[in-house]
């Protein structure tokens, strides 16, 4: 995985992310995201303010994938695998980021595989 590419491209993200995760049964969801962000190690966090069925597919030790746009208006598709925190440094740092209105229960922190721009695979 280019990390580099991955923060250049995040660094000119405009606006929310839309984060896929996939149920036992194979069915897929979608939610925006606001509250997100890249840690200094390259792993896209994301705040679990209202997370239902996400929660669920993360249990579910589910597949996920972040879609978002750059101000150019290219996109970039990240896939990867995923780790929930409830404590911990990935937790207190979403904490710090995330607006004190919403509950923040939890940070999702995934690990970069693969990067994406449209069919083309970056790394």
């Amino acid at each position: 995985m280019n990390n580099e590419m991955l923060k250049q491209a995040w660094e000119k993200r405009d606006g929310a992310v839309v984060l896929t995760t996939v149920d036992s049964d194979g069915m897929p969801n979608s939610i925006y995201a606001t509250c997100v962000g890249l840690s200094s190690d390259n792993r896209i966090v994301i705040a679990d303010n209202y997370f239902y069925k996400t929660k669920q597919n993360i249990e579910a030790k589910s597949k996920v994938t972040v879609l978002f746009i750059t101000l150019e208006g290219k996109s970039y598709q990240v896939k990867g695998e995923m780790e929930y925190h409830s404590s911990g440094e990935m937790f207190t740092w979403m904490k710090s980021w995330n607006p004190t209105k919403h509950p923040g229960h939890g940070a999702l922190v995934i690990n970069a595989t693969h990067l994406y721009s449209g069919k083309e695979k970056l790394s």
